[in-house]
């Protein structure tokens, strides 16, 4: 009922969304449901048709004809369109001049604040009127000066046309493959074309330069392809010109979330079980050697930030990236990025050279973003040398990656593998029209043996696609449990560890039941357990 009140109240104080519902509904078509926030339930049905809040004045509408069809993802925004563009254009000149008068903004909030003292002296319906005659008055009812504020802070200060989207907090990536509509991955939906369309080339370049400008990156014919991080943490890549990209200048966004998911959401949400949860609790916490293995957006990032909660919380964790995605909860943490220059974007200093430095800077565990070249050598020298080591790497299975890692450019030698303990493969799926992430496999490397002329390794989870469950082949047969960490715990009996499993379990079990889902208050969870046991939970188990 409260849901339904403050829908009432949104289509009341935005007309735009109340004549976009009423054009909609006039061609015939159901009345959408509206919804403040999403769950994964509504990616259930085959033919969506939903309208949900991305940020006043941003709505989305998730729509599926019933005759058929694609998903399409329509952002409803305020439009300026007619006599309203030609004010906006008056209003952007008036502004300019109010602006040569008033203190330089030092921040987006000051900023807002001058955008809305401009809109107050130049419309004519305000009380005071700017002493300078230059400005010309623009005759402005309410619903126009909201549709022109938000024009202005969306494209002054906010993405431009790519506004909707950032304020979306279910969109994951966008990407724009010259001219043409604008398509996003949705977290439930996956992938849709959107209603925004680019028309012209100078439309795609210009946007380009000035996500460029954003990123600090110049774009030119000389530097056409760029890689950086925004302001609020989105991953970018642009390729710019027909000459590289035959449809017109092309890029993509990556965007960062404001809080990871947590362990007990990403169980909830079936990317991996309790049990695997548990396990991963145990191993890193013991400090073992972990690489999170994919392809593109399969969700390794994402379950390398939320495992990273299982870190002794007095440790010094040491990460080091090309572009800022990991997250770390703990207060000792040293956060390093690659920093490149030069005509051709050569690395100054290089992934190479921040994992030499981490290890003169003696960290309990070392992070890195995602392994691609020579910098693996380097991290399994770390862990030759007895520093946890955590990464994302790109292989579709272990053997895959042991090939990866064994090959150009990276040529870690065959008989080091056993230094690193655990492959955690992940990928995404389709069920029906619904995006799943699942870890489809967790491998144990045993070590090379010279009689199998290979590495060993052992499988103890695998995910059954049929029935949608992980299964746990490692019960009483976990090399890495069994043989590493009992020891180090100081377990005569080696089996007695598959306790502490339980015990880890059936707390991601109760964290799960009771929507404990927090990345934060997980943690706290996670480090007064560490601290007290079981008389450290706020709960019984």
């Amino acid at each position: 009922m409260k849901e339904l009140q403050v829908w009432e109240k949104h289509m009341k104080e935005n007309p735009h969304l109340r004549r976009y519902v009423q054009e909609f509904v006039a061609q015939g078509r159901e009345m959408p449901s509206f919804h403040l926030k999403l769950s994964r339930e509504v990616a259930q049905d085959e033919f969506p048709n939903l309208i949900y809040l991305a940020g006043v004045p941003v709505f989305i509408h998730i729509y599926r004809p019933p005759e058929g069809g694609e998903t399409r993802y329509i952002a409803i925004e305020p439009a300026l369109e007619g006599e309203l563009r030609e004010k906006y254009r008056q209003v952007v000149d008036a502004l300019f001049i109010f602006a040569q008068h008033a203190d330089m903004p030092r921040d987006e909030e000051e900023l807002k604040e001058l955008i809305d003292r401009a809109l107050s002296e130049v419309s004519s319906t305000a009380e005071r009127r700017f002493e300078l005659s230059l400005i010309k008055k623009v005759p402005l009812s309410e619903e126009e000066r909201q549709a022109i504020r938000y024009q202005l802070i969306r494209d002054i200060i906010g993405m431009g046309v790519l506004e909707p989207f950032s304020r979306d907090p279910y969109i994951e990536d966008i990407f724009a493959s010259g001219l043409g509509p604008i398509f996003v991955v949705h977290k439930f939906f996956g992938n849709l074309k959107t209603n925004v369309v680019l028309k012209s080339d100078q439309e795609v370049d210009e946007y380009c330069f000035r996500i460029g400008e954003r990123m600090d990156a110049a774009i030119s014919d000389a530097t056409p392809i760029v890689d950086g991080t925004m302001p609020d943490g989105s991953r970018v890549n642009i390729v710019y010109s027909r000459a590289i990209s035959r449809r017109g200048s092309s890029f993509s966004v990556r965007k960062q979330t404001s809080e990871p998911l947590s362990i007990p959401r990403i169980v909830d949400y079936g990317t991996i079980s309790s049990e695997i949860a548990a396990y991963l609790w145990l191993a890193i916490e013991n400090g073992m050697n972990i690489f999170f293995c994919g392809e593109s957006a399969c969700g390794k990032t994402s379950l390398l930030n939320a495992a990273c909660a299982f870190i002794e919380p007095t440790a010094k964790v040491y990460t080091a990236e090309d572009t800022i995605e990991v997250t770390v909860p703990h207060n000792c943490w040293q956060q390093l990025t690659t920093v490149s220059g030069g005509m051709k974007g050569d690395f100054i200093v290089s992934m190479h050279d921040l994992l030499i430095a981490s290890l003169r800077s003696r960290p309990n565990y070392i992070i890195v973003g995602e392994i691609r070249g020579s910098e693996g050598a380097i991290a399994f020298q770390a862990m030759q040398t007895g520093h946890p080591v955590m990464s994302t790497f790109h292989a579709s299975s272990v053997k895959k990656m042991i090939q990866r890692l064994t090959g150009n450019p990276i040529n870690v030698p065959i008989t080091f593998i056993d230094n690193l303990n655990i492959g955690v493969i992940m990928r995404a799926v389709y069920r029906g029209k619904v995006l799943l992430r699942r870890v489809v496999e967790i491998s144990e490397i045993e070590g090379y043996s010279s009689e199998a002329q290979g590495v060993l390794t052992r499988r103890i989870f695998d995910w059954d696609p049929v029935k949608d469950v992980h299964l746990f082949k490692g019960m009483y047969n976990s090399f890495i449990l069994e043989n590493k960490i009992a020891p180090t715990l100081g377990y005569e009996d080696k089996r007695e560890i598959y306790k502490d499993l339980a015990l880890r379990k059936r707390i991601i079990e109760e964290l799960v039941r009771r929507k404990i889902f927090d990345y934060y208050e997980v943690y706290e969870i996670v480090k007064s357990f560490w601290r007290y046991g079981v008389e450290g939970l706020p709960f019984q188990v």
